[in-house]
């Protein structure tokens, strides 16, 4: 969707005070690169390499991320779906990694079947442009072998973008591989981005081996990779919001740097995940204030340096899908709007900071993403939807229920949602008094039980059933 202006609240002093923090973070403490090849670039590119600790020249850094596109396409198995990530554009995607899910009453670990239809649930909404990529971990799946059957899920069960596999490199080139069967080669997905992947860094100022094997692979393939520090104030970085931010710009940007080091134009995103601890407990708290003030500085901050990014969600800490996860999810959803996320990750399902995902809380965060969608796109204001004539129509001291004006725009004039209640007391209890969380419950059962594949050639759906075959026996499971 496109949106309205962004909302911003860094002046140019603070820009200036940010600008020379991340500078100096780089040159003095340096960044940590588990990688001898990602080594190997930067000492050949002039940067002071000690050990595995890159102090990076940050004209140098500059000079990489101006290479780097300020917008590009991901193409979808269905063209309608295809999506541009930057400009005035935000793209949705659902939860990702949970490693548990909740059904009702029940919490259990994530199965292939949770996998497949929570892909199917993301499939059926509009809100979303993409179903992820580890929409929940199925554990019941061998543990080298699953992302075959993930990648498989994401490319069949939706024509929608989809998100590769990052827990190393040969994954990755498994995704790529599965990826040029379904879209017509690996030259065909070089020239047209297909999939967009998440390389987080082991944040304070570590990117981890695995992590980097994976983006060698998506960048050598011109594949979008979101580069997002994992910032959890008062673990992974200092508790204060300022330093937090100037953290984030340098391992972000050293990220970066080098994916464009590795093909120069790479298409990226500059990534953020940003939130705090609580500091009694020092478990992570989501929805906070401290994390939506992140979040819009983030935006600020990414447009400064001309690159799109990623950011916010419907997080939350509460363990059910109750009010505190729906006022927690908005908390984090609006900044999100406000900033302008151009990628938005975990937009439905979220819950229990990440650690489940929930089918109630699908339905109810995909509500949540339509009546925000809904909200910032920007009013026509013209002869017709001025509506004089219903004014000469009606007069004074009328109504407009029957207004010529309103019974040609009645059925579509407001927005209707499709989770709400606005029944009488009666009529509530008569309709079995169901609150949000089961009515969710019902309208995720309705929507499952509705789904249609959308179609795929069956050439293509052999080759990737051969590949996924081949590669499995290869794998040893």
């Amino acid at each position: 969707m496109n949106r309205m202006p962004r909302y911003e609240i860094l002046t140019s002093d603070a820009m200036d005070v940010l600008d020379t923090g991340w500078r100096r973070l780089l040159t003095e403490v340096g960044v940590q690169f588990d990688s001898p090849r990602a080594l190997a670039l930067f000492r050949e590119a002039g940067q002071r390499v000690d050990g595995d600790t890159v102090r990076l020249d940050p004209g140098f850094v500059l000079e990489q991320v101006a290479k780097a596109p300020s917008e590009f396409g991901v193409r979808a198995r269905n063209p309608g779906r295809s999506v541009r990530i930057g400009g005035d554009g935000m793209a949705f995607g659902a939860v990702y990694g949970p490693p548990f899910v909740r059904e009702g009453e029940v919490r259990r670990d994530a199965t292939m079947d949770d996998f497949r239809r929570l892909a199917m649930l993301a499939q059926t909404a509009d809100a979303l442009d993409s179903a992820g990529g580890v929409v929940c971990e199925p554990n019941d799946a061998p543990l080298d072998s699953r992302h075959l059957d993930m990648v498989r899920a994401l490319a069949t069960l939706t024509d929608k973008i989809y998100m590769g596999n990052v827990v190393s490199g040969e994954n990755a080139r498994d995704t790529l591989a599965m990826s040029s069967i379904l879209f017509g080669g690996r030259d065909a997905i070089e020239a047209d981005p297909v999939t967009i992947s998440l390389i987080n860094c082991n944040s304070p100022l570590c990117w981890d081996g695995r992590m980097l094997d994976a983006l060698f692979e998506y960048s050598a393939a011109n594949q979008p990779v979101v580069l997002t520090p994992f910032l959890l104030m008062g673990a992974m970085s200092p508790v204060t919001i300022p330093a937090a931010l100037v953290q984030q710009i340098a391992e972000a940007l050293s990220g970066i740097a080098l994916a464009q080091l590795i093909r120069p134009g790479a298409p990226v995103v500059f990534g953020s995940f940003l939130s705090n601890i609580d500091m009694q407990s020092g478990s992570p708290c989501f929805g906070t204030p401290e994390s939506g003030m992140g979040l819009l500085c983030t935006g600020q901050i990414a447009r400064h340096f001309g690159l799109p990014f990623r950011s916010g969600g419907a997080l939350t800490s509460a363990q059910l899908p109750d009010a505190q996860a729906a006022y927690e999810g908005l908390m984090t959803l609006l900044p999100t709007f406000l900033a302008g996320a151009n990628f938005v990750m975990h937009a439905a399902g979220w819950l229990e900071g990440g650690l489940v995902a929930s089918y109630e809380k699908f339905v109810i965060d995909l509500q949540l993403v339509e009546m925000l969608q809904h909200e910032f796109t920007p009013l026509e204001i013209d002869e017709a939807s001025l509506a004089f004539g219903a004014h000469e129509e009606i007069g004074h001291g009328g109504h407009f229920l029957g207004a010529a004006h309103t019974l040609e725009r009645f059925r579509t004039c407001f927005y209707r949602p499709f989770l709400s209640s606005s029944e009488n007391h009666e009529r509530w209890l008569k309709n079995g008094a169901a609150d949000t969380a089961a009515r969710a419950a019902g309208i995720a059962a309705g929507r499952l039980a509705a789904y249609e594949p959308p179609p795929l050639d069956d050439g293509i759906r052999a080759e990737l059933d051969d590949y996924v075959t081949r590669r499995r026996r290869e794998l040893g499971d």
